[in-house]
């Protein structure tokens, strides 16, 4: 959709004060640790784009509070898992060869959107050292987040994913569905089924000043089924979902630790 597209399908201007006020009618208060995963497209046409968002979403949530993001970078990965589109296999060796080194504060994200992107590069924010799916954060528990995100598995329980939970975290989806929602990947490692595999991945790193190619083992994770799973979530009508409107977007709000203990549940008997 052209910006054009989007201005006419957009009623009323969004900015930062009504964007503010729409994430505090979805229940969103001052000191929550909000991780959030976000469509600009889905809000209309917001003045000032992915500033005006991340303002709004700093001004809910006060001096107090702290905001996260996934940074993720699946450029950085094996190629032989490439899908969207796949490499050919001849390159597959030059690729492990010559894949730049992945350096937190350079590395641009890969399919998170505009959002995340802009806030990885605002003043403050650190940045979790994940050469595949980092995450970033600025507030009085982004240290607390992202320190120490373990290699593997990359979302596990010393993940940033599972230091929200230990915070008792909140989850946006703002104008997304749970396809995109990655604290299902935490319930994955944790829930025990049948279909559970392991794979061999791979990422361009800098150690001692050099780049490497490492090669290290993790979950086969899937997100194939997360839709049906959100689907679900919401029909069970947990008491912290908080469903509303911010701009034009269809929102969630949630408690993660509610949202992982449906999760495990639902994975156990449908996997």
């Amino acid at each position: 959709m052209s910006e054009a597209e989007i201005i006419q399908a957009t009623p009323s201007l969004q900015t930062a004060s009504t964007l503010k006020a729409d994430l505090q009618a979805l229940g969103i208060q001052a000191g929550d640790c909000l991780l959030v995963h976000s469509s600009l497209k889905a809000l209309g046409w917001v003045c000032g784009g992915a500033v005006a968002v991340i303002e709004a979403l700093e001004a809910v949530l006060g001096p107090s509070g702290t905001l996260m993001m996934p940074a993720h970078t699946s450029w950085n990965s094996e190629p032989s898992h490439w899908q969207h589109p796949p490499a050919p296999q001849d390159w597959w060796p030059q690729i492990r060869a010559e894949m730049p080194g992945w350096q937190a504060d350079t590395a641009p994200t890969s399919g998170m959107g505009v959002i995340p992107e802009t806030y990885r590069k605002r003043s403050g924010v650190l940045r979790s050292q994940h050469p595949q799916v980092s995450f970033i954060a600025r507030g009085p528990q982004a240290e607390t987040l992202i320190h120490h995100h373990q290699l593997s598995p990359a979302f596990g329980e010393n993940s940033p994913l599972a230091r929200l939970s230990q915070l008792s975290g909140k989850v946006l989806l703002l104008g997304v569905n749970h396809s995109s929602n990655t604290s299902l990947h935490l319930a994955e490692l944790r829930a025990e089924y049948l279909k559970k595999r392991i794979k061999s991945e791979g990422s361009a790193v800098f150690k001692y000043g050099e780049r490497h190619w490492i090669e290290f083992k993790d979950l086969d994770y899937d997100s194939d089924d997360f839709f049906d799973l959100g689907s679900a979530f919401i029909a069970s009508k947990p008491k912290s979902l908080m469903l509303g409107q911010v701009g034009q977007a269809q929102c969630q709000l949630f408690e993660q630790n509610e949202l992982l203990e449906f999760a495990v549940d639902w994975l156990k008997h449908h996997r």
